[in-house]
């Protein structure tokens, strides 16, 4: 199975799972860099996944239906939100195969309010994440429609999964995340190695990403509330307690002004 980063827009990536002959993707905002990847590959497209509403992310959509209708695919979506129609709705809880791919619904509303991810479940290699804009790499998404509380649940529920999950979040925000997890905790040496290391990536012209949950685990501020030194750096820039979240609430306020 391959994994297929797909640049959108400024900023943004597109997922392709193909195994050669089909493919599904995940939050097509823009139809074309999926139209030319199937193209130039030979692919099929099997079905469409989709995180949540916000028009970098599904504004593709209707422009590939034609293509799903020649494969039998379908778009799938979250139950609770405003998805182009006709699309399967999905709840927390619920399970889908594609391509062989055995993927559980979690629903972490926060970013949006019904904002769903996608984790691959029974996976023989390091499964996937696709998390749209919950979970960032070293970073979170911005509280739209959710609070700081759903952001924190949510987070948790993505932080449970295993270790080498890849995280397959959707946008390249790697580098101006680290910048703000290392005002967070300037003496965190993983911070600074993988700034390094995203740093060539970007220079190579590479996405930063996935990234895996054990390193979100070391560099990632909204992930690591509940250490002593982020929650320190939180109560300097408002946060009322130590209380995760708190500390979480405090970060993306800091985070939404830090430049």
């Amino acid at each position: 199975m391959n994994l297929l980063a797909l640049p959108a827009f400024a900023d943004n990536y597109i997922w392709m799972v193909h195994d050669e002959a089909r493919a599904f993707v995940v939050d097509p905002g823009d139809a074309a860099p999926v139209i030319e990847a199937l193209r130039t590959r030979g692919l099929q497209l099997a079905g469409i996944l989709v995180t949540h509403h916000h028009p970098d992310h599904v504004g593709g959509i209707d422009a590939l239906r034609g293509l799903l209708a020649e494969g039998g695919g379908v778009v799938h979506g979250p139950a609770r939100e405003r998805i182009p129609e006709p699309f399967v709705p999905l709840r927390g809880g619920d399970t889908l195969e594609l391509l062989g791919l055995r993927l559980a619904v979690i629903d972490v509303p926060g970013h949006t309010a019904g904002h769903i991810a996608y984790a691959q479940r029974g996976a023989a290699a390091a499964p996937l994440l696709f998390c749209g804009d919950t979970l960032f790499s070293a970073g979170c998404g911005r509280l739209f429609e959710g609070t700081p509380a759903q952001m924190a649940a949510s987070l948790a529920a993505l932080a449970a999964l295993p270790d080498d999950t890849r995280v397959c979040c959707t946008h390249e925000y790697t580098l101006s995340n680290l910048r703000f997890a290392a005002a967070v905790e300037p003496a965190n040496g993983d911070i600074a190695a993988h700034a390094r290391h995203c740093e060539a990536l970007r220079a190579a012209g590479q996405p930063t990403l996935p990234s895996t949950l054990a390193l979100e685990r070391r560099i990632n501020p909204f992930l690591r509330c509940g250490e002593p030194v982020v929650a320190a750096a939180a109560r300097r820039e408002g946060a009322a307690n130590d209380e995760p979240v708190s500390v979480l609430a405090a970060l993306r306020e800091w985070k939404n002004r830090f430049r």
